[in-house]
């Protein structure tokens, strides 16, 4: 039995699979990006906006913003005005409560929330459904959530939409245009 010897490349020479390096040039770009990236977001440069969860207003995300000194964070605060769209992900998320009172239905079981409680949705095998409720509708309530995105897809995380926001005026998801 003959073995056949791969050619080594040559030192200089630029290999055909250049993984490494563009793993290296990733670790640089973060690197970077923690070094120059912004450190304090401004509230009043992230906009309310309307989605099929509810009202959402966006500091970090990991997608769509390279200007911070982390990309892997996702921070948002959700104002529930009557409630939210309902929806399952993987949990391990934290949501702080900022303002009023409500509760969060997650896989079926109520839970009551007020000014500053903290609800940690549960890491499970498919993630938890979950869907949240203003208790006095009119009135404020707002959570602000901090998700460690990563922690997520490495526990398989997916994202299933369920139900939208009574605000929601948008078209249905799925529909065409």
């Amino acid at each position: 039995m003959e073995k056949e010897k791969l050619k080594e490349t040559e030192p200089g020479q630029q290999a055909e699979d250049s993984h490494y390096d563009e793993s290296l040039d990733l670790h640089a770009e973060a690197a970077n990006r923690a070094r120059t990236g912004k450190i304090v977001i401004r509230g009043k440069e992230s906009p309310w906006k309307q989605n099929r969860m509810g009202y959402i207003k966006r500091f970090l995300s990991w997608h769509g913003v390279n200007d911070t000194a982390t990309r892997e964070w996702v921070c948002f605060i959700h104002d529930i005005k009557a409630h939210s769209g309902k929806h399952r992900h993987q949990g391990g998320l934290l949501l702080f409560v900022l303002d009023g009172e409500g509760y969060t239905i997650v896989d079926g079981q109520q839970m009551d929330w007020e000014k500053w409680d903290l609800i940690v949705l549960p890491v499970k095998p498919e993630g938890c459904e979950h869907q949240h409720f203003n208790k006095t509708p009119g009135t404020t309530a707002r959570w602000m959530a901090f998700w460690y995105h990563p922690f997520s897809y490495a526990l398989g995380g997916r994202l299933e939409h369920r139900e939208d926001s009574p605000d929601w005026k948008g078209k249905p998801r799925g529909a065409s245009t």
